[in-house]
């Protein structure tokens, strides 16, 4: 670990490689796991006014999941999560012909309904970050379902902070993440 400004960086987000492999996972970050993505309250702001545009976008079971719960829930943590449908898929969740999981804000998004992309977390996706008072931890998340994107990232030689470049910079900054190049430069 090292720190850069108010962030506490976990090395292996230097070292690693990762380069998304929707053709082999189809998706299954978005259809997998225990809880919704994490959300700032800035973004559950930003869903609840640009639902409507999202709304044609979306799954009939993936409607449903929003009206019942709204366009986020709040865990016991007092924390922001994306609803779910039935504990499993996000209800944001949406898949093209070949089955593969989409995100129906990117997709809106990439139609210039939005100009919002996604949430963060997803965006920077296999770092999660961890906030805490005085800093924010960012750490690699490994998960077995990403093998093939690690697979592919390693052939590419493309590591885990190119690959999250533009959401580390929404999320940081750009000139937070000139710093993180320097640091991983040095580290070469």
């Amino acid at each position: 670990m090292f720190q850069l400004g108010k962030t506490i960086v976990s090395e292996d987000i230097l070292e690693k490689d990762f380069v998304c492999n929707l053709a082999a996972c189809k998706g299954a970050c978005c259809i997998d796991g225990d809880a919704g993505a994490p959300l700032e309250l800035e973004e559950t702001k930003i869903m609840q006014a640009i639902y409507p545009k999202i709304k044609p976008f979306l799954r009939q079971e993936g409607i449903d999941a929003i009206e019942a719960q709204g366009t986020f829930i709040t865990t016991e943590d007092g924390e922001f999560e994306t609803p779910l449908i039935d504990g499993a898929d996000c209800a944001y969740v949406m898949f093209d012909k070949k089955g593969t999981a989409l995100c129906a804000f990117e997709e809106a998004y990439n139609q210039g309904e939005t100009d919002w992309k996604k949430p963060v977390s997803c965006h920077l996706y296999p770092v999660r970050v961890k906030e805490y008072s005085e800093f924010s931890a960012l750490n690699y998340h490994k998960w077995d379902i990403c093998d093939a994107a690690c697979t592919l990232g390693k052939e590419l030689q493309v590591p885990v902070y190119k690959f999250v470049k533009q959401a580390l910079i929404r999320k940081f900054g750009e000139d937070w993440y000139m710093e993180l190049e320097k640091v991983a430069e040095s580290q070469r």
